[in-house]
């Protein structure tokens, strides 16, 4: 158009397997219909699935991946675990799974799959790159990848996938807690 851009938007990967993406300090106090239509506009966005919206908010953690361990020990102190917002996750629920986590990880040496939704957020919190970390909530896109069939060349619908996440989590979870 000729026309000098005024606002730049960057995609930072936000998860291990390359398919969720965030947008790199997008705090608004925009709605989130306003957001889906502003955002749409933008050239390569327009069908572009939106996992979760900007909203303006502070968060404090550590740097997780470069500190702890799968298990949130401490790595240059075992014994020292760390929990909850401080780690890197967001949300209520996942600040109480990992305090959860922790507990059930002092004495044991078995780590969470990362299958599981508690496994999946303690594989960000541990295995992401430490020098572009940020907070995580649970979404269906920091879950590793299903292993489907050669056959299937699109593979399963939203509804089946979810189903096949869900299926496998809870087959690796009871397994996990069978051993610990």
């Amino acid at each position: 158009t000729g026309r000098m851009p005024y606002a730049v938007v960057q995609l930072r990967q936000d998860d291990t397997h390359a398919t969720l993406y965030n947008m790199v300090g997008f705090q608004t106090r925009m709605s989130y219909p306003e957001q889906d239509r502003v955002l749409r506009m933008i050239p390569g966005l327009e069908n572009a699935k939106f996992a979760s919206h900007g909203s303006v908010h502070r968060n404090t953690y550590i740097n997780s991946p470069l500190l702890l361990d799968e298990t949130l020990q401490l790595k240059k102190h075992p014994g020292i675990y760390v929990a909850g917002q401080l780690t890197g996750v967001e949300g209520y629920l996942e600040s109480a799974a990992t305090g959860l986590y922790a507990g059930k990880m002092f004495g044991s040496t078995g780590a969470i799959p990362s299958t599981t939704a508690i496994g999946a957020l303690i594989d960000h919190v541990a295995h992401s790159n430490s020098k572009h970390f940020q907070p995580m909530k649970c979404l269906w896109g920091i879950f590793p990848p299903l292993e489907l069939h050669p056959s299937t060349s699109r593979g399963p619908k939203k509804a089946e996938r979810k189903k096949l996440y869900l299926d496998r989590a809870r087959s690796d979870f009871k397994n996990w807690l069978s051993k610990c």
